[in-house]
């Protein structure tokens, strides 16, 4: 049975007790990370996080989609995606 996921205040006091420090730091620490990666993913790069995966932007060709409600055929423009391929580690520690 799938569960809630975890939000970040929760995060932050996992990260906080872990870390051994106060909440505020903890959530300064996390916000620092998030900007990092935003900014080397947003850039064109990639950013690997030992044990979790790496996360990176692909761009996506022009292409043909249908609007479900009508049917009719439309022309998408290129885009980019992020993308995270997830780590063989983790993988392997939540098949068992």
């Amino acid at each position: 049975m799938a569960t809630k996921p975890m939000t970040k205040t929760q995060l932050v006091a996992a990260l906080a007790e872990e870390m051994g420090t106060d909440k505020k730091s903890a959530s300064g620490a996390l916000d620092a990370i998030i900007a990092i990666i935003t900014r080397e993913v947003s850039g064109g790069g990639a950013v690997t996080l030992p044990g979790v995966g790496k996360i990176y932007c692909r761009e996506r060709p022009e292409r043909m989609v249908r609007n479900p409600a009508t049917g009719e055929q439309l022309k998408k423009a290129a885009d980019k995606i992020v993308k995270m391929t997830i780590a063989k580690a983790l993988k392997d520690s939540v098949n068992g």
